[in-house]
């Protein structure tokens, strides 16, 4: 009997079933600040496609999800409690980040558009159901040009309540750089140039904005973060301690705003760093990891900034999974 459980186990192990509830301890040995939700989504075959992104609304409980394929919804919505609610597809190619922004009036869904075809290099603005209300950018059109408005594959958008926007431009494409706009869609600041250089970028892959007017930016193939002042652009430093064996893919703030959540795609991990006060930024502190299963590999992450959630885009899973807070 013991030998046939055994048995079963060791096949068990090897399972995609039971790589999808792996769940690894720390790196430091610390105590673990989430755990897997297994019940969420009720119902995972919904995820049809590679899913790249991951947008809460915290307010109504929803979560929006993108994923690329031939022939799939390119925008799932579930509720935080994991039922799948709707989906919609229009005049989206190719989503690469995905931003929910609630005002005091509506609400609206972004989307960073990566596509090489008529709807491609842009960012463009949705209803909760999927009416497409603005589009920022040339679409079908690669470009560096600000009057007109061009992308090259942008990565992400963080847009505050005011309405100003920061777009880190692009994903691999021929541009390097973070922008700010204003709410009627004007250039407030620009920074950054393909380079390994204070202020440089080597794919600019994610982006969030703090509480004390600083502006985070995953420098993916340069192996750090990068902060700059939300005014007037200026660098304010970086991080480059923390990544080692693989760059940063995402960054978010906890509900709290006292950690950072950085996403690892080659590794697999999600690393928790302190969140600086205001001031300098000093050096980079990891207090904590969360391990997933192998081949994850963990694109974008959001949080839900009233439960404390965390929400992760694993494109090799092809999955969106919630992980909750312990305390």
């Amino acid at each position: 009997m013991a030998g046939a459980l055994l048995a079963l186990l060791a096949l068990l192990w090897g399972s995609q079933f039971l790589k999808a509830f792996d769940y690894f301890p720390p790196w430091n040995g610390q105590q673990q600040m989430y755990k897997l939700d297994i019940g969420w989504p009720k119902l995972p075959e919904y995820f049809t496609g590679q899913t790249f992104c991951v947008a809460v609304d915290s307010l109504h409980g929803l979560v929006y999800v993108g994923q690329r394929g031939d022939n799939v919804p390119k925008v799932l919505v579930f509720s935080v409690e994991g039922y799948f609610l709707y989906s919609w597809n229009e005049t989206v190619e190719m989503p690469h980040g995905i931003f929910v922004l609630n005002t005091a009036t509506d609400s609206s869904v972004w989307i960073t558009d990566v596509g090489t075809g008529k709807y491609g290099h842009t960012v463009k603005q949705y209803s909760p159901s999927g009416k497409l209300l603005q589009v920022l950018g040339t679409p079908g059109n690669a470009g560096s040009s600000l009057i007109p408005l061009q992308f090259d594959q942008p990565a992400e958008i963080f847009v505050e309540e005011s309405g100003d926007l920061y777009v880190v431009d692009g994903d691999g494409g021929m541009n390097n750089r973070l922008l700010k706009l204003s709410n009627d869609y004007k250039e407030i600041w620009l920074t950054g140039t393909n380079g390994t250089g204070i202020g440089q970028f080597k794919i600019p892959h994610s982006v969030t904005v703090d509480p004390v007017g600083r502006v985070w930016v995953a420098d993916r193939d340069n192996k750090r973060i990068q902060v700059f002042d939300k005014v007037t652009g200026e660098w304010l430093g970086s991080w480059n301690n923390c990544f080692s064996e693989d760059g940063p893919y995402s960054v978010r703030f906890t509900a709290d705003y006292k950690y950072l959540i950085v996403a690892q795609l080659n590794i697999n991990r999600l690393a928790i760093l302190a969140a600086p006060p205001v001031g300098a930024i000093g050096d980079c502190v990891m207090v904590n990891t969360v391990q997933l299963a192998d081949e994850t590999k963990p694109h974008l992450v959001d949080v839900d900034m009233k439960s404390g959630a965390v929400y992760i885009a694993e494109i090799g899973a092809q999955q969106v999974q919630k992980y909750i807070p312990l305390s």
